[in-house]
């Protein structure tokens, strides 16, 4: 993969997760609605002090991208809710698992080649719907575009979390499915994923993004991906959404894989989300050569 031409900054300050001295492992992000940080801006153009702190960031966010040539994006990233993969490696543990069992195809309990969502996953899912609603009764923006991976734990996770909210391009819900937002790629079943044809027959309303192969070509049984090779890729990504797409406020569904290096890439703080929580983070994205990722506040 060619190198980004797009440079990527997080722009710390908004939300708790930018704070070090937020503990990803007690974090909430529904009681803590998503993270925002209640505090005042420089400005109030058109929103009242008194309007919900939803309102006034976004009012912030959108007066900052008239008046300035870099453009800030707010990613909702999404983690997916708990698969059977997941049970499977809790059961023998991460060395069994990685060394043997997430090779195979399943065990007497079940499949998991593509895994699917557990019960404990899509009530996850249905926990972040809620924290959607809550959030949109409380001013949240909406997002402007929707991307899913295509391994189906992602594909239900997005549908039960926003089909039918009340925002727009959610009744009926047609997120765009990124090929290279799926988890750590080759060796683990789990991370196999199924036909296109298999995906549009269980997701109808689904569109794939151009060139979206019948069959996976990426998944190779004998190859692990590396974190490198995995920020590359996810770094590609984004360079691709951000050159077709101009929207402010975007949604992702992906993996702890996929968020981790995003994450990195975007050069916010490590910040490991648990099965269907959700991070939202501020980036800049700038024009040019790229270069090591930085973080900086408002």
């Amino acid at each position: 993969m060619t190198s980004s031409l797009l440079r990527f900054t997080t722009v710390t300050g908004y939300f708790l997760q930018d704070d070090p001295a937020t503990d990803p492992g007690t974090f909430d992000y529904v009681k803590s609605n998503f993270g925002l940080i209640e505090k005042h801006y420089d400005e109030h153009h058109g929103v009242e002090q008194t309007d919900s702190q939803w309102r006034r960031f976004d009012a912030h966010i959108q007066r900052l991208n008239k008046s300035e040539t870099k453009k800030l994006k707010v990613l909702f990233l999404g983690r997916h809710g708990e698969g059977v993969h997941n049970v499977a490696e809790r059961k023998y543990g991460t060395k069994k698992w990685d060394d043997y069992w997430s090779l195979q195809d399943g065990d007497e309990d079940g499949n998991w080649v593509d895994a699917r969502l557990t019960e404990q996953g899509r009530f996850q899912a249905q926990v972040a719907h809620a924290a959607w609603e809550q959030q949109i009764e409380a001013g949240i923006p909406s997002p402007e575009s929707y991307y899913v991976s295509p391994l189906n734990r992602c594909l239900e996770t997005a549908q039960i979390t926003f089909q039918g909210l009340a925002i727009p391009n959610t009744d009926p819900f047609k997120p765009t499915i990124k090929e290279l937002l799926r988890e750590t790629m080759g060796q683990h079943t789990c991370d196999h994923r199924s036909t296109a044809s298999a995906i549009a027959e269980e997701y109808p309303e689904y569109q794939f993004e151009v060139g979206f192969s019948e069959e996976d070509k990426l998944w190779d049984p004998k190859v692990r991906e590396s974190n490198e090779h995995r920020n590359d890729r996810l770094r590609y990504l984004l360079n691709d959404i951000f050159t077709r797409d101009e929207s402010t406020y975007i949604s992702l569904t992906a993996h702890s894989g996929a968020i981790t290096s995003i994450l990195e890439v975007v050069g916010h703080r490590r910040f490991a989300l648990a099965t269907g929580a959700v991070i939202p983070v501020v980036i800049s994205v700038e024009k040019g050569s790229p270069s090591q990722p930085e973080s900086h506040s408002l």
